[in-house]
């Protein structure tokens, strides 16, 4: 079934922002994926329009927020017209509120994509008051919604308006297409740094308050041999004309120009030919800034803001493409550019790690990859995945970032061949999307887990798509992995065994052993280890985890192991050395409290078994 999604949107380019810049290179990637994606936006509509995208006459613009009289009408037709699978909404987008009083818009399941809060200014006084209008409406639609993605983690961190719904926001950095960069186009002599100019400085915004461009100007206006063109337009350009004037010794040439407004392709070619890139926005607004990321593609250095809750110095950190300046500190600025100016080697190093980290994490192809994953999730009917045997690998993942990457990479390394699913609980971070750029399959349950309900979600998919072997790994377990060639060549060489589990011979806690040897006697299975989840499971095995009396357990250990032999399972325990690292006691054994606790349900689990088999 071809999946059908509207996208709700604020402009469209030829419009000029990074909204803009992402809608069409995920519109574009998803119907190049095979999605039937539409878009509803603002604006007079373009003679080269596609079918696809529908544009709504805007009559007059209050606070930023563009006012359009026939936006409810058309949002009602198009989704008459295309019926849509999934309302894809990029909010903030007043427009966007239509969405609450259409019936049959309230029949479709939403995504949010959430762009930026409307952040409260001391300067626009006029936006917080816009916002305690609009606030009641955002978090209506937010409550309506099934699925928020955020931009990244800082974001999410700070916002204000997401704060009670972090059980259904999703991180998902946004990308941009690498494959798409305009060719060359000579540019005006007056859009040109000078020729004695020893170090280009570019940004690119539109002349707005929270752009910090008067802090640029002025850090910039005393360095000799360093020019600075500003791209754009807007209502402060008066401000900052008076500001480059007043900042500029007489006599002398300004060490600032705005260039104004240029098209698509020059914006490219001044990007290609700058030596920094600099963005100095002092305000959350700036949420994400894909401008850094088309510099980065240029392999430019950037010096950015280090902006608190903002995602634009999160991607400079992450990439390690550039410097991060503290917030409207004019000397920093200048010191910091400085030093970009006589470290050759630092330029070329953040430039060309800037150039690798958009292939890695912030190209367009691996951003629609997680966003069509819960567009799947909400329309399980469009899901048509061939079945195929084999081998495939789950990881159970919550906030992995630091090993996510480095363990998928030593599954295909030491497994070559196995399909490798990630099982994200939730996480915070980016360890979702690591894992989707680092080739796994990614499944996000849309609630929260314990580890066994996420080995058993990666189970259950396994079985879905014909895997007649699965094993399963814990992330928080990362010294794993190393073992994974040991303990499958264990199950091969013993083909009747169901369910192969490994435990590892090293120095477990008191309260650990004395459990294990209290299970072995209740039980009577001579195990040496109840809750290791490194296991191999073979098609009998799987299809037992995933009963529905296995669905009520919350570990993977005794209850487990109990409902597996009384269908028959054979078990086989595979004894590893830990060499890598010491093992990790689990969390159920750090306290006496949980151990108690623990410890009290497990027995009276493993006695009402005893008595249930004994009637029998």
């Amino acid at each position: 079934m071809t999946l059908r999604v509207l996208h709700i949107g604020k402009f469209y380019p030829p419009y000029r922002g990074g909204m803009e810049v992402f809608l069409a290179d995920l519109l574009n990637e998803q119907r190049k994926q095979g999605i039937d994606a539409h878009a509803l936006v603002h604006g007079d509509p373009e003679p080269d329009d596609p079918a696809w995208i529908q544009r709504v006459p805007v009559q007059f613009s209050l606070v930023y927020a563009p006012m359009a009289a026939g936006f409810r009408s058309a949002m009602a037709r198009a989704i008459e017209r295309i019926r849509p699978d999934v309302l894809h909404l990029h909010l903030p987008n007043n427009s966007a509120l239509w969405a609450l009083t259409l019936p049959s818009a309230r029949k479709v399941p939403w995504v949010i994509h959430w762009q930026s809060d409307i952040v409260f200014s001391d300067i626009k006084w006029s936006v917080a008051l816009a916002y305690m209008i609009y606030k009641p409406f955002e978090q209506a639609l937010l409550e309506r919604t099934a699925q928020i993605i955020a931009t990244s983690p800082p974001y999410l961190e700070a916002s204000k308006a997401l704060r009670n719904w972090h059980d259904k926001t999703a991180i998902i950095p946004l990308g941009i297409n690498v494959e798409a960069t305009p060719a060359p186009v000579d540019i005006p002599a007056e859009m040109q740094w000078r020729g004695d100019a020893q170090l280009k400085l570019l940004s690119i915004g539109r002349l707005t308050y929270y752009k910090g461009f008067e802090t640029l100007i002025e850090a910039v206006s005393t360095m000799p041999g360093v020019e600075l063109l500003i791209v754009g337009e807007g209502e402060q350009r008066p401000e900052l004309e008076a500001k480059i004037k007043a900042t500029t010794r007489p006599g002398q040439a300004p060490n600032v120009r705005l260039v104004g407004a240029v098209d698509d392709a020059q914006k490219h070619a001044l990007l290609a030919r700058c030596d920094i890139f600099c963005l100095a926005s002092c305000e959350r607004t700036e949420a994400f800034g894909i401008v850094v990321l088309e510099a980065m593609m240029h392999g430019r250095p950037c010096v950015v803001t280090d902006l608190p809750g903002s995602g634009m110095p999160w991607i400079v950190a992450q990439a390690k493409s550039g410097l991060r300046v503290p917030y409207e500190d004019v000397h920093a600025w200048r010191s910091h550019i400085a030093r970009m100016q006589h470290d050759l080697e630092l330029r070329k190093r953040t430039g060309e790690a800037g150039v690798q980290a958009i292939k890695r994490m912030f190209s367009i192809g691996p951003c629609e990859r997680e966003i069509n994953r819960y567009y799947r999730g909400m329309v399980p009917e469009s899901v048509a995945v061939p079945r195929q045997n084999g081998l495939m690998i789950v990881i159970s993942a919550r906030n992995q970032e630091a090993h996510i990457a480095h363990i998928i990479q030593r599954v295909k390394e030491l497994a070559p061949g196995a399909a490798v699913v990630v099982v994200d609980n939730r996480s915070t971070d980016a360890t979702s999307h690591l894992a989707e750029v680092s080739g796994a399959i990614v499944l996000r349950p849309l609630l929260a887990m314990t580890t066994w309900g996420t080995l058993q979600t990666g189970l259950r998919y396994a079985q879905a798509h014909g895997y007649e072997t699965v094993v399963t790994i814990d992330a928080d377990s990362y010294y794993e992995v190393e073992e994974l060639p040991t303990l499958l060549q264990a199950a091969r060489q013993n083909p009747t065994a169901d369910l192969s589990v490994a435990f590892f011979r090293a120095q477990h806690s008191l309260v650990r052993r004395l459990a294990w040897k209290w299970y072995r006697l209740l039980t009577g299975f001579d195990l040496q280890d109840f809750v290791s989840g490194f296991r191999v499971y073979r098609r009998q095995a799987i299809d037992v985890a995933i009963s529905s009396e296995a669905t009520l357990l919350d570990y993977q250990d005794v209850g487990t192991y109990l409902l597996m032999r009384q269908h028959r399972v054979k078990i086989l325990e595979v004894p590893l050395m830990m060499v890598t690292a010491k093992v990790d006691n689990s969390s159920i054994f750090r306290s006496w409290g949980k151990a108690l606790r623990y410890f009290a349900t497990s027995t009276l689990l493993a006695l009402a078994h005893g008595r249930k088999q004994s009637k029998a």
